[in-house]
């Protein structure tokens, strides 16, 4: 009777994790939304590494592998430059600190490959687009800031993840890599590079 019963339930497991992988393959849709750990690379004017950046994604599997969709995300760094002195070209001085901020906001389409179909989803995708910016000078007196915009390119590589029977939510988790062409001439930025991590919901 044990035997019979052990059986049972086994075959009942099977069912659920089959009905939920089913339900996983059967979706064409997906929506991702979460929050965003930004670091800037390659430039001397913020070099800080910070979570002030939340993301949202979505897209359609033209195949059941194989997604377009769109995509926009916001990320502020700040960095703090303690009291120093500043000289200029007509000998006036200036001593005060500064707090820099680097403000982007991409936003364009992407393409995603996923590698399985189950519960568990790997995928690699690639996003292209346009980047606004705002690069800022915070002094004791007034701002200085400089507003531009840029073409976006990014690689990610993620999974998400369905871990509840029944329903399409789920988490998500990757990481990425971008460049915008964003141009500051006064600040001598030469396009912006990005590395990070991003942590999210997934329906």
């Amino acid at each position: 009777m044990k035997r019979l019963i052990y059986i049972f339930a086994a075959a009942a497991a099977m069912m659920l994790f089959a009905a939920n992988a089913d339900a996983q393959m059967g979706k064409r849709n997906y929506i991702n939304a979460g929050w965003q750990f930004n670091a800037l690379v390659g430039n001397e004017f913020v070099t800080s590494a910070q979570g002030y950046a939340a993301y949202i994604e979505g897209g359609y599997y033209l195949t059941p592998m194989l997604a377009v969709g769109g995509f926009a995300n916001f990320s502020t760094n700040n960095e703090y430059i303690p009291t120093k002195t500043y000289t200029f070209s007509d000998q006036s001085a200036l001593t005060t600190d500064l707090e820099r901020s680097v403000y982007q906001v991409p936003f364009g389409a992407s393409v995603r490959y996923r590698f399985m179909r189950t519960e568990v989803q790997p995928y690699i995708q690639a996003k292209v687009g346009a980047q606004y910016s705002t690069q800022s000078t915070y002094m004791s007196t007034f701002v200085n800031r400089h507003d531009n915009w840029g073409f976006y390119v990014s690689p990610e590589v993620g999974l998400t993840f369905y871990p509840f029977n029944a329903t399409d939510m789920g988490f998500q988790i990757a990481v990425y890599y971008s460049y915008a062409t964003n141009d500051n001439k006064p600040y001598d930025i030469k396009g912006l590079n990005n590395i990070g991590f991003k942590l999210g919901i997934a329906f």
